[in-house]
């Protein structure tokens, strides 16, 4: 979430944020699907949320008969009782993990060193364990977009920043109005009236 205009006329096609955009502040960060309709759960939120939950859990369940199909291969290869319990809680684990990994990315964002550093390792994880990921998918878009809690949470970050520095830079409007003109006033006053009096003194 940044504190300036990063995408221009992001929340303006989903008519969120439009006062934030308007002033110059923050944009709204657009989630997967979603765009930034979670903003105020206009644009067809309620029926994107039900579209995910329902895709997610469609391609889960699609997926499981598909690991089905390859495990009745392995029957029929006759490799052994002790491979298939192998394959089988390798699948398990890799998908719990994934399952894991992708709540998490929901509620934080992902250290960058650490990112970068298993970054392979878990494009394998994610890859041999996507039923956990995609059940990850449907068990939040029952509660909100996924990974709105966290976006929600920078964009007022970014907004209470912006309009902090931006009353820094402006001031208090209200106290220059408020101040007193009367000294200013004598000054300009006080001028003529001593310059009679040096006349006067001359004559």
């Amino acid at each position: 979430m940044s504190d300036e205009q990063t995408t221009p006329g992001g929340p303006e096609r989903n008519g969120a944020g439009r006062g934030a955009a308007g002033q110059g502040g923050p944009e709204p960060e657009e989630i997967r699907f979603f765009g930034t309709t979670w903003v105020r759960h206009d644009g067809g939120y309620a029926l994107r949320r039900a579209g995910v939950a329902i895709g997610s859990l469609a391609l889960a369940a699609a997926g499981a008969v598909v690991l089905r199909f390859a495990f009745q291969g392995l029957e029929v290869a006759d490799v052994g009782a002790f491979v298939g319990v192998l394959v089988v809680v390798g699948f398990a684990i890799c998908s719990a993990l994934a399952f894991r990994r992708t709540w998490d990315g929901f509620t934080r964002r992902p250290d960058p060193a650490a990112e970068s550093a298993a970054d392979k390792s878990a494009q394998s994880l994610m890859l041999i364990g996507f039923i956990g990921s995609l059940l990850a998918y449907f068990c939040r878009s029952l509660v909100e977009a996924p990974g709105e809690k966290l976006r929600r949470a920078e964009y007022a970050t970014a907004r209470e920043r912006h309009e902090r520095r931006r009353g820094a830079r402006t001031g208090n409007p209200a106290a220059k109005k408020n101040r007193p003109q009367g000294g200013s006033q004598n000054r300009s006053q006080g001028r003529p009236q001593g310059r009679q009096q040096r006349g006067k003194k001359r004559g």
